[in-house]
């Protein structure tokens, strides 16, 4: 259990404006927010069936990386403790003493506020609401009730990822219809296929720290089991959405050919944890970079597929 009067240390050697200022974006995991934004935009594409107003997409975007920025600083305050024991994340701000707990903890509170009142105010009061669930999903259900205590966390924590369709839709349309829903499930299909492989290529890291990722409870065999099974479940739903959007042949294309090489991924994975291979000969980490690629790949689909049916018509 971490508190804010947990002993920090802070350098005295008068660090500059800059490096303050990047420990603060460093807080907000700027690399996740680019992923969240990724999956944002093209629902919004989708939502317009074409060019939604540039307005309202930047809008909706500093709205997300603030609402985004925000999680991840409260992830940050809470999880510190364990931080310090995982070679990953030794560097943070909170672990190094370039932010204090109470700083990070403002910082993350003012973050939820502007975010919540710039969507409400700018956007609509819809993707307010669904912002502010977002923060309570990671900071809260994630962060500090699932983590540390199943082995399911990602699958359950990882809801939290998903809600950028959700905003992105309601930005648009200031309803959520049953295609922001299929998107919202292909995101939280993915997510255990995509984390998972990572889990497990700092598992060690995860034990030493106490937190019951999966591969950290479970065999190799047992953790591929589950990405292949919910890569299957993934591309079964990324199909869903060609009858209930409806989409076209790039979108149907895209989500077969990436879906496809996704699944013989986590195949391969399989079969090399069955084989009882190290995790050098495993590679874990090829489907970790993969899902990012698919799940760019996907959503490109879903920007470029509504373009394509405005341009024929």
């Amino acid at each position: 259990m971490t508190t804010l009067d947990s002993p920090t240390h802070v350098g005295q050697d008068g660090t500059s404006w800059r490096r303050t200022l990047a420990a603060y974006v460093a807080l907000t995991k700027p690399r996740i927010i680019e992923l969240l934004l990724v999956t944002t935009v093209p629902t919004m594409f989708l939502a317009q069936r074409g060019v939604p107003s540039w307005w309202l997409v930047v809008a909706t975007l500093i709205g997300g990386t603030l609402s985004a920025g925000s999680a991840n600083t409260f992830n940050m305050v809470y999880d510190r403790d364990i931080d310090a024991h995982m070679g990953r994340t030794s560097k943070r701000p909170l672990v190094t003493g370039e932010v204090t707990p109470r700083a990070a903890l403002i910082f993350a509170t003012v973050l939820a506020l502007v975010s919540t009142l710039w969507f409400a105010l700018v956007v609509n009061v819809l993707s307010a609401v669904l912002s502010l669930a977002a923060i309570a999903l990671y900071a809260v259900g994630y962060t500090m009730i699932l983590k540390r205590r199943t082995s399911q966390n990602i699958v359950w924590g990882g809801a939290a990822g998903c809600m950028p369709v959700l905003i992105g839709w309601s930005a648009v349309t200031n309803s959520v219809s049953w295609a922001a829903v299929v998107l919202f499930l292909v995101i939280f299909f993915w997510t255990p296929p995509h984390y998972w492989p990572l889990s497990m290529r700092f598992k060690d890291d995860y034990a030493q720290a106490g937190v019951p990722m999966l591969p950290v409870v479970e065999t190799n065999v047992t953790v591929g089991r589950q990405i292949v099974a919910y890569s299957w479940v993934m591309v079964a739903t990324s199909l869903a959405l060609i009858p209930v959007a409806p989409m076209g042949w790039l979108y149907a294309a895209s989500a077969v050919l990436s879906g496809g090489l996704f699944l013989a991924e986590a195949h391969r994975l399989l079969r090399s944890a069955k084989s009882g291979a190290g995790m050098a000969q495993m590679k874990p980490m090829r489907l970790f970079h993969y899902s990012i690629t698919y799940v760019t790949v996907l959503f490109l689909a879903v920007a470029i597929d509504p373009l394509l049916y405005f341009a024929i018509r």
